[in-house]
């Protein structure tokens, strides 16, 4: 499960890169479109649970592995 969160990790990183780049190229038009501002949200939200997790991690499977000593 690490590794398909992980893997997830460095998509949704992508995904976050690109829409930020798009959202930056839309407000610079003339008449820009104020909803895109909104479209690296999901991925953000996305990133802070899977980066959340990643960051636990190292202390959960020490504590396990300090229970079970």
């Amino acid at each position: 499960m690490q590794k398909r969160v992980r893997q997830i990790h460095r998509w949704t990183s992508i995904v976050f890169t690109a829409t930020v780049v798009v959202t930056f190229i839309a407000l610079a038009q003339e008449d820009p479109l104020v909803w895109v501002s909104y479209t690296p949200l999901p991925p953000l939200v996305l990133l802070l649970f899977t980066g959340l997790y990643l960051f636990v991690l190292p202390y959960t499977s020490r504590r396990a592995s300090d229970s079970s000593e």
